[in-house]
């Protein structure tokens, strides 16, 4: 009566893996507070610590955090194996729900110090790696099989996503739309169960509160709206710059013939001589954010920090800093769709919003526009806000900031929808493939004329069952089959005399150029051969070459992939 069945089981299960999650996100944010009093003697804010230093520490203490965290990654590189993937993300998109412990441990406490002494960068990416390793761990103490162990990590990552940001439904569609490439219900329902048992956690057995304070969104009606889609075109051009500027500054800090602690020093060090003059630059932005969206802020002011920001991210990122950019993606949206706001406040003063509901909804188009997951962006700021009012406007932004995104260029902030884009745009090209692309030359040959003797040789030469026969214009005729042959030879029947046209079936299935892969399929299976001739068409057989079905089914199977 009370025999649970898979799906049941994993319900359970991912209820575990959520309360496991939200602890490891716990223990990750503690760490960063008793490394920040190690430090400085306090926590808490990071520009707020930045400014209590003199300026000499605030300079050199992102450089040490740095150095120590590149020796520490050291390590983790002796732990690494070649056969075990790394991220979160390809252990559930295209590996088997392993996650590497001592690889994550060693990586995470390098992130750990270069967060903690002020790196530009966003924590979430550590806090999400262990709360995956933690639904591994869980998996496979309780000896789940791949597919399953898969969905665990899953179900873990939604669980650090939600306890991150505190947006539980945005968790579970970042996993399921991101990670999992999926909505189906059997893998969703685990995936949500996990983000609400972590968001619960989060608010039961710790003071947390979101990082961002969101105000009330005003109405927008009329024309403004425009203005909206016109935001989401300006992120979804920019976020594919922002990306690209990280991939320059890592492919910079690889070519420095440096030891890798000193590329993160260096990276450090970048980040403490901007601080002098903005210390808004230290840390992931949450404060700032928050300054933007409760305080008027000049344009200039917007754009000085907006830049020096750009700048320490790519420096932090680019070094080798382990540690995710999210966040970093939210604050550079915020300060964009604030000054679009201001922009459009001095142009039309009496027809626009304040300028912080632009900052509310820039945030989630230029993530909509970075993560190629608009869905996301749009349930996240959603739940942030927890206002109707900003659905209109952030649907418009996030889905127009996606759609430009993808038009410049294909890039993500993760390499899984990459993979997954060329993936599902070479299923496209794929269906509509004919078999004038699988085409090759078809090397036996023969004239009507052929001796036995000469058929003899080619068969011998290629391992085929059938000669194709084909006239002087190169018109296909027929075949010769190899039972044909040796049937006689077998015999000792007299075969001087005979040619291919005595052997010849003209009866036999063939192939066009045309001819679509699914048609050319059902061909295949009625003939159960190796190849197939293709001519040019009925009308005009000229023989054009032949398409193995190795071609076939390799084209085939490209089109609909299974794991």
């Amino acid at each position: 009566m009370f025999r649970l069945s898979d799906a049941h089981t994993m319900l359970v299960w991912s209820v575990v893996v959520g309360v496991a999650g939200a602890f490891a996100t716990i223990a990750f944010r503690e760490a960063i507070s008793l490394l920040q009093l190690g430090f400085v003697g306090h926590s808490g804010s990071f520009v707020q610590m930045a400014r209590s230093l003199p300026l000499a520490l605030r300079i050199l203490l992102p450089a040490a955090g740095g150095l120590i965290a590149g020796f520490l990654l050291l390590i983790a590189r002796r732990h690494a194996d070649k056969n075990v993937h790394t991220d979160y993300m390809e252990a559930v998109a295209i590996g088997d729900g392993i996650v590497p412990v001592r690889l994550s441990f060693w990586r995470s406490v390098s992130s750990l110090f270069t967060i903690s002494s002020g790196g530009s960068i966003g924590r979430e990416g550590p806090m999400v790696q262990l709360a995956a390793l933690s639904a591994s761990l869980i998996g496979r103490w309780v000896h789940f099989d791949p597919p399953r162990l898969r969905l665990l990590v899953a179900c873990g990552a939604a669980a650090g996503i939600t306890s991150a940001y505190s947006a539980p439904i945005a968790g579970a569609f970042f996993v399921t739309e991101i990670v999992l490439g999926s909505m189906a219900m059997e893998s969703f329902g685990p995936v949500v169960v996990a983000a609400v048992v972590a968001n619960i956690t989060m608010r039961e057995f710790t003071s947390y509160r979101p990082p961002y304070e969101m105000p009330a969104f005003p109405p927008v009606a009329g024309l403004e709206v425009l203005l909206f889609v016109a935001l989401g075109v300006l992120c979804g051009a920019a976020a594919p710059q922002f990306l690209r500027m990280l991939d320059v500054s890592k492919a910079g800090f690889r070519k420095l013939p440096l030891p890798l602690p000193v590329r993160l020093a260096l990276g450090g060090l970048i980040v403490g001589i901007l601080s002098v003059w903005s210390p808004e630059v230290w840390g992931n932005g949450y404060s700032v954010v928050n300054s933007i969206l409760h305080s008027p802020w000049t344009w200039t002011a917007l754009v000085f920090v907006l830049v020096f920001k750009l700048i320490a991210t790519a420096a932090t990122a680019g070094s080798g800093a382990v540690g995710g950019v999210f966040t970093p993606t939210l604050f550079v949206g915020a300060v964009v769709g604030s000054l679009f706001g201001l922009g459009m406040h001095a142009l039309w003063p009496h027809g626009t919003s304040a300028p912080y509901a632009y900052t509310m909804v820039g945030m989630g188009a230029f993530l909509a526009g970075a993560t190629q997951a608009p869905l996301m962006a749009i349930l996240m700021i959603f739940e942030m806000t927890l206002s109707y009012q900003v659905v209109l406007p952030l649907m418009l932004s996030c889905v127009v900031a996606y759609f430009v995104a993808r038009a410049i260029g294909k890039t993500s902030m993760y390499e899984i929808t990459l993979v997954r884009n060329r993936e599902e745009q070479e299923r496209v090209r794929l269906r509509a493939t004919q078999m004038r692309e699988l085409i090759r030359p078809a090397e036996t040959v023969v004239t009507p004329a052929a001796t036995v003797q000469e058929m003899t040789r080619v068969f011998l030469e290629y391992p085929v069952k059938y000669l194709y026969v084909a006239d002087e214009a190169g018109a296909f005729l027929g075949v010769v089959a190899l039972k044909d042959i040796t049937s006689d030879l077998l015999e000792k029947r007299d075969t001087s005399t005979k040619s291919a046209s005595d052997y010849l079936q003209t009866q036999f299935d063939v192939l066009t150029p045309d001819m679509p892969l699914g048609v050319a399929l059902q061909h295949f299976m009625a003939f159960q051969g190796e190849r197939l001739p293709v001519i040019e068409s009925l009308a005009h057989p000229k023989l054009a070459g032949v398409v193995y079905k190795t071609s076939l089914l390799d084209a085939y199977f490209r089109m609909n992939p299974t794991r």
